[in-house]
């Protein structure tokens, strides 16, 4: 009698051994879900206060001529700058030039008839009682803006803290949800942390810091910083045990 052996190619051992592979691994894929998984988030806040200073100066001028415009503008913005780098030499604040800009001014009848100016210098920095008694002293610019902000690292010494405060609450929180539904501890899975600061500033109007230039030519423009909230905020999911 003779006996016949039939062999199967390779790929069709191989789509054997897999098809019957593929229940098993599915199986041990469906084990490894975790179960009591839950997410949540704690956040902590401050109100801290304003330490840095923006302060915007401006000079304008008009004329029939661009060249002169330019010209006064340039004049006036070089002594700002020859005074405030001086200032700024102690420290506790820079200077910087902001925009300079030219454009022309038309009559009714569509064309040309002058030209106006305008450029600006920035003092900003920490030391705010130097940078308002520098801008007093500038002649020919006026206040255009004012902006208080918190400092690198002022923010940074309020993060720290509020981080530690926002972490102890989360592991609080945690603790608390698994004790309710009757779990005796928990285990972290995944973590982020997420800062914000959002400032408030105290109103500012252009006309008060004119008028006190006015009054006075050396005196210091008045000033008040506001105060921004910093927020730590700690989210995740943990599992519980």
């Amino acid at each position: 009698m003779n006996l016949t052996r039939r062999h199967r190619p390779a790929w069709a051992l191989a789509f054997a051994l897999a098809a019957a592979a593929a229940p098993a691994f599915a199986q041990g894929a469906a084990a490894e879900v975790p179960h009591n998984v839950v997410t949540l988030a704690a956040s902590a806040s401050a109100e801290v206060m304003q330490d840095r200073l923006s302060m915007l100066l401006a000079v304008t001028r008009d004329g029939s001529d661009a060249t002169a415009v330019q010209t006064q503008l340039k004049s006036v913005l070089d002594a700002a700058l020859t005074e405030a780098r001086t200032a700024a030499r102690a420290g506790g604040f820079e200077v910087r030039t902001g925009a300079f800009s030219l454009y022309p001014r038309y009559g009714k009848d569509g064309r040309i008839n002058g030209w106006q100016g305008r450029a600006e210098l920035v003092l900003e920095g920490r030391d705010i009682a130097r940078i308002s008694a520098t801008a007093g002293k500038l002649t020919g610019l006026t206040v255009a803006q004012v902006n208080f902000s918190l400092s690198r690292e002022e923010r940074q010494r309020a993060e720290s803290a509020l981080q530690a405060e926002a972490i102890e609450r989360f592991r609080a929180r945690a603790g608390e949800i698994a004790r309710g539904f009757g779990f005796n501890n928990f285990g972290l899975r995944e973590v982020a942390v997420n800062t914000e600061d959002s400032g408030r500033n105290p109103p500012m109007p252009r006309m008060v810091a004119m008028a006190a230039r006015a009054e006075a030519a050396d005196a210091p423009v008045p000033v008040e910083a506001g105060r921004s909230t910093v927020t730590v905020t700690v989210s995740g999911s943990v599992q519980l045990r």
